[in-house]
């Protein structure tokens, strides 16, 4: 611990410790998705602005940075195993200000989404409600596999895409965004499962069941493959549907590339899977943004 990063008078954190506890790294994927979102809808930024910057603050620090503080507070034991010197069990956040920070940042967070409209709110209500059903008993999802990775999917990317949609105007329930945004999210069920490789031994000491515990590394590395792959195929069969055979394309190129990168990841899954995640989720996540583009005419009924 340096002196910085020590607690602060009378035990409070500091705030770069309280920050790192935020994770502003994980604020990526629903941000995207919320951008992917606002593209979709193919509304101007001119007169929304302000509703646009607040969801996408919505979207990332706080709903997101909710759901990183109230899992690390209900996973201290388990990181005390496979990451001791995150904030929480370094002591770097002493006591209970570990809950006390989950606990503000879900009000602040409420407080912003009341300011989005119903579907809006309704979906930063959802994705907080199920940020602490993840960690927190008595559900706490995250113990189950299946369950779990499914929660953090639909928060990371469908609800995001849903609340950009309806800040911008568009009329809900929109079945090209719904449909857009459900596939993302299942694909990104496969994200989720190969993030869990990097906690098997805790998460095997302390019966959390992750897909990488219950399979083993080879049949959840199969799993996330083919999760992921799978409603990407729908997609491409959607856009052609759709009569946007351009767009289909460049998703099905992207698809191809990230099925050859998932075959290397393949032969030692447990080593590559933080490799894939930093290669082929790029893709995955490139493809969102074309398909957003690609559904943009459809969502406004432009020809």
């Amino acid at each position: 611990m340096t002196p910085t990063d020590a607690p602060l008078n009378g035990g409070r954190p500091a705030f770069r410790t309280v920050l790192e506890l935020l994770k502003p790294i994980t604020w990526f994927a629903p941000m995207w998705a919320f951008g992917c979102g606002l593209v979709s809808s193919d509304q101007s930024l001119a007169d929304r602005w302000p509703m646009a910057l607040v969801g996408v603050l919505l979207a990332g620090p706080l709903v997101c940075g909710t759901s990183q503080a109230v899992n690390d507070w209900f996973d201290r034991h388990v990181d005390a195993i496979n990451e001791p010197n995150r904030p929480i069990p370094s002591g770097r956040i002493p006591g209970r200000w570990g809950l006390y920070i989950a606990v503000g940042w879900t009000l602040l967070s409420i407080l912003a989404a009341n300011v989005l409209g119903e579907w809006g709110r309704g979906a930063a209500l959802a994705g907080l409600v199920l940020a602490w059903a993840y960690s927190a008993p008595p559900f706490r999802l995250k113990r189950n596999g299946w369950l779990g990775n499914a929660a953090v999917a639909v928060c990371y990317e469908g609800l995001p895409w849903i609340t950009a949609a309806a800040v911008m105007g568009v009329a809900m329930p929109d079945p090209y965004v719904l449909w857009t945004a459900g596939l993302y999210s299942l694909g990104a069920h496969g994200i989720m499962t190969l993030n869990d490789f990097k906690s098997i031994e805790g998460d095997r000491k302390l019966g959390v069941d992750s897909l990488p515990v219950l399979l083993g590394p080879v049949g959840a590395g199969r799993v996330a493959c083919v999760v992921m792959a799978v409603p990407q195929l729908v997609m491409i069969a959607l856009l052609l549907q759709w009569e946007r055979p351009n767009h289909a394309a460049v998703v099905a190129a992207l698809l191809g590339i990230q099925c050859l990168l998932m075959g290397r990841m393949m032969d030692d899954p447990k080593a590559r899977a933080p490799w894939y995640n930093a290669t082929g989720t790029t893709l995955y996540v490139l493809g969102m943004l074309v398909t957003a583009f690609a559904i943009r005419p459809l969502v406004t009924g432009a020809p």
